[in-house]
């Protein structure tokens, strides 16, 4: 029978072994650890190496007031009797009119609506009924708005109670699409800014409409 000795560490090895691990997981804690878990750069390896870009800031689920302004996340649930008029105001005849054989000359405008505090403001635009207008509209620092974008049938003698078609209502800081005008008349948005300060809106039109103003 032979006998094989096994290599046995001594103490002192030991103790060697065991401060080269500690001062290895030492190296590892400061240089990667730290930067990537929470954010401590005392070195500035987490930075030289990349490992700080790893770190997101309670898992990523936070809502920050500066990223989306002064938001409010308890919105009320939008509901399908809040789209347009009442169902006591009758859609006028003058929607059933037929296109016109030309439509407005298509056109593009950057327009600026201010928001005041706690209130309400309807920016519309004039459009022939099948014409297209594509938009797009976004906040000043993102700030959450409710908006209602709908449209009333031109009328010559319009009722006190105006019938209103709504197209969309939404709580959001932008929006982007496409309108095919499904009469001829007014046709646009009422904004409200339920916040603290005036919001500033940024409108872009573009398709076969025309401004108030011009």
């Amino acid at each position: 029978m032979t006998t094989q000795d096994k290599p046995v560490m001594s103490k002192k090895q030991l103790i060697k072994s065991v401060c080269v691990a500690l001062v290895i997981g030492a190296v590892v804690l400061i240089t990667a650890v730290l930067p990537a878990e929470y954010n401590i750069d005392p070195l500035g390896t987490g930075k030289l190496f990349g490992f700080s870009k790893l770190y997101v800031e309670d898992g990523g689920s936070k809502i920050k007031e500066d990223d989306l302004g002064e938001v409010q996340l308890n919105f009320k649930k939008l509901k399908l009797e809040k789209l347009g008029s009442p169902i006591n105001v009758p859609k006028p005849t003058e929607a059933d009119n037929a296109p016109p054989l030309e439509q407005y000359t298509e056109q593009k405008d950057t327009v600026f609506v201010e928001i005041p505090a706690g209130k309400g403001i309807e920016y519309k635009f004039k459009a022939l009924k099948y014409g297209s207008v594509k938009y797009e509209w976004a906040t000043a620092n993102n700030t959450v708005v409710y908006i209602d974008f709908h449209g009333e049938v031109k009328q010559d003698n319009p009722p006190e109670n105006v019938f209103y078609e709504s197209y969309t209502l939404a709580y959001s800081n932008n929006m982007a699409g496409t309108l095919t005008v499904p009469f001829e008349g007014k046709h646009g948005w009422y904004f409200r800014n339920d916040t603290k300060k005036d919001v500033m809106v940024t409108l872009v039109l573009k398709g076969q409409y025309k401004l108030f103003d011009k």
